[in-house]
C-alpha cells in the first residue's frame, strides 16, 4: 500500500492482514502511517498503489466499506454539535428521506447502548455538546457498534478515555472478538496493548516492519521495531525518571484559595511552587479538567480566587484567559480539534500566532525569529511534517499535538498547565516532552500535568493531586506516587490497602 499527500509520503509500501475473531493492533510512531492505513481500509482515502479486500470484496469507498460490514471509530471525536445524542448515534445509518428505525426506538436503543458502554445512565435526547470529551467518544463508538459490524477499526479510540473507560472499551473489544468480529486497533498505549492484543503490526516510516503474535508482543520488542533501534529495553521503563524534589525554599508561582470550579463542589486550596511538577489525576468527570481550566483562566471560577506570582514580584489575579496570558500562564489542551488548532491555517501560522506579539519591531512581525523558534521546537519534539506552509490538517493527529505543545513552550511560560497533552502521541515524543517539562521546572517554571494515563505521572511528578466529586480530594507524594495509591485516591480512598482491582471491575 502506498499513499502520498503532496510531498508527504504517508505510506511507502505497507501490507496488513487480520482475521475474523482477532484483535489486531497497528502501532508506530507519529507519522508512521497508522491513521492513513486505517482510513484506506475504511474507504475514506484511496491508495496511490495497492488495494483493500475485506471478506472477498474490493473496497474503494466509504459506502462499500459500510456495505461490507466495516465500522470505524476515528482518532478525532467526530460528532454533530446541535444534534441530539441519539441523532449522533444513528447518523449515517438511516435513509436520506426517511428513517428505517422509528425515532422512539432510536432513543431507546441509543440510551441502552450508551448506558452499557459508559457505565452510567444517559439522556439520549440531550444535545451532544453537553457531554464530556470522553462521553462524546462513547457516542462515536456506539455509532459504529449500532451497525453490527464484521470489522471494527478503532483509531486511537482510547485516547479520550480515562482508565476505567479504557478498561470498559477493552472488555467490549473482547466481546466482539468472541462473536467472531475482526477488531483492528490503532494505539499508542502499548503498555496496555500487550495484555489483550492477539497480533500487532508495526509501521515505521510508512512501511510494515514486523508482525508480533501472542507472547511476542512485549513493550521492548514493539519499541525496537517502532524506532529501528536495538537495545531499547529500558526506553519505556525509563521514560519517567524520578525527579528530585524541588527546592523547598522556592516561592509559589500559582495559588488558588477556596476555588470552586464545578457546581456543588466544595472549595479547594492549591499551591504550585517554582520548579515543581504537579500531576492531576481522577476518574472521568471528577472535576480535574475544570479545575485546571479555571486555574489558567480558560473558564471562570464559580467561587474563590486564583493568583499568579510573577518573577517581577507582582501578584496577578487570574479571572480570564487574557489575565492568564499576561501573567505568563499557558494552557495546552488535549482536545486539539475543538480547543487547539486553527484548521484553515498553515502549520507555521498555527505555531506562530501567539508569538507574534513577542517578535515584532515597529509593528512588523519578525518572521525569521518565529521560524527559528519553529525549527528549534520541531527538532526538540521530532515533528514530522512537510513544508511549514502546508495546512495543519495535513499532519497526523499526534504531529498536530506537537505543534500545539511547541507553540506554548516557545513562549517560555512561568506556569504551563497541560490537559492530557499526550493523547495520540508516541512514546518517543512523550520522552521528549517530559524532558522539556523537566527543563522548564529546572529553570524555575511551575508545571501542572493532567493525564488519563497514570503511568505518565509516576516519576515525572513531585506531587499528584487526586480529584473526586469536583474537588481536590488529597495528595500523593514522594515514594507513595504509585499506580495503586493514585488509583485508590481516584476511587475516593488514599489508603494503600484499598482493593483497586475489585473497584475497577465494579466500575
Amino acid at each position: 500500500m502506498k499513499k502520498a499527500f503532496g510531498e508527504t509520503r504517508a505510506l511507502r509500501g505497507a501490507t496488513f492482514s487480520a482475521d475474523a475473531g482477532e484483535i489486531h493492533a497497528i502501532v508506530g510512531e507519529n507519522g508512521s502511517g497508522k491513521s492513513t492505513l486505517a482510513k484506506i481500509m475504511s474507504g475514506i482515502v484511496l491508495p496511490d498503489e495497492g488495494s483493500v479486500d475485506i471478506n472477498g470484496h474490493h473496497v474503494t469507498s466509504p459506502a462499500q466499506a459500510l456495505k461490507t460490514g466495516v465500522a470505524t471509530v476515528f482518532q478525532e471525536v467526530l460528532v454533530a454539535e446541535g444534534a441530539s445524542i441519539a441523532d449522533n448515534v444513528f447518523i449515517g445509518s438511516q435513509g436520506v428521506w426517511r428513517s428505517s428505525v422509528p425515532r422512539k426506538e432510536q432513543f431507546k436503543r441509543a440510551t441502552e447502548m450508551l448506558g452499557s458502554l459508559m457505565g452510567h445512565p444517559v439522556d439520549a435526547s440531550a444535545p451532544v455538546e453537553t457531554l464530556s470529551l470522553a462521553d462524546r467518544q462513547w457516542v462515536t463508538i456506539a455509532r459504529a457498534l449500532m451497525r453490527s459490524p464484521k470489522v471494527v477499526i478503532f483509531d486511537e479510540s482510547t485516547a479520550a478515555l480515562d482508565l476505567s473507560g479504557a478498561a470498559r472499551l477493552y472488555a467490549e473489544m473482547e466481546r466482539l472478538r468472541s462473536e467472531g468480529v475482526c477488531v483492528v486497533i490503532v494505539t499508542h498505549r502499548i503498555a496496555e496493548l500487550t495484555t489483550f492484543a492477539d497480533s500487532a503490526t508495526v509501521l515505521r516510516d510508512g512501511v510494515d516492519v514486523g508482525i508480533l503474535r501472542g507472547a511476542e508482543i512485549t513493550e521492548t520488542r514493539l519499541i525496537e521495531l517502532m524506532t529501528g533501534v536495538k537495545s531499547q529495553a529500558g526506553l519505556a521503563a525509563d521514560a519517567h525518571r524520578r525527579r528530585s524534589s524541588p527546592d523547598t525554599g522556592r516561592g509559589a508561582v500559582l495559588q488558588a484559595a477556596g476555588l470552586v470550579a464545578t457546581p456543588g463542589a466544595r472549595p479547594s486550596d492549591f499551591t504550585l511552587h517554582s520548579g515543581e511538577i504537579i500531576g492531576f489525576a481522577g476518574l472521568d468527570g471528577q472535576g480535574q479538567g475544570e479545575f485546571l481550566q479555571t486555574l489558567t483562566g480558560v473558564r471562570q471560577a464559580i467561587g474563590g480566587d486564583v493568583t499568579a506570582f510573577g518573577t517581577d514580584g507582582r501578584e496577578h489575579r487570574i479571572g480570564n484567559l487574557a489575565e492568564a496570558i499576561a501573567a505568563r500562564v499557558s494552557y495546552i489542551s488535549g482536545d486539539r480539534r475543538k480547543e487547539g488548532i486553527f484548521p484553515n491555517l498553515s502549520i507555521s501560522e498555527n505555531f506562530g500566532m501567539p508569538l507574534y506579539r513577542h517578535h515584532r519591531r515597529a509593528g512588523v512581525i519578525d518572521r525569521s525569529a518565529i521560524n527559528s523558534r519553529f525549527k528549534e521546537m520541531s527538532s526538540t519534539l521530532k515533528l514530522r511534517a512537510g513544508a511549514p506552509s502546508n495546512p495543519i490538517t495535513s499532519l497526523s493527529g499526534g504531529n498536530q499535538q506537537k505543534v500545539l505543545i511547541g507553540r506554548e513552550l516557545a513562549q517560555n511560560p512561568q506556569v504551563v498547565a497541560l490537559n492530557d497533552p499526550a493523547r495520540g502521541v508516541d512514546i518517543s515524543t512523550k520522552r521528549e516532552l517530559y524532558a522539556q517539562l523537566d527543563r522548564l521546572a529546572q529553570d524555575g517554571a511551575g508545571v501542572i500535568y493532567l493525564s488519563t494515563e497514570i503511568d505518565e505521572l509516576i516519576g515525572l511528578c513531585d506531587r499528584v493531586a487526586v480529584f473526586r466529586d469536583g474537588a481536590l480530594l488529597g495528595w500523593v507524594t514522594g515514594t507513595n506516587i504509585t499506580s495503586d495509591r493514585i488509583l485508590a485516591g481516584m476511587f475516593g480512598h488514599l489508603e494503600a490497602d484499598f482493593d483497586v482491582e475489585k473497584a475497577l471491575v465494579e466500575q
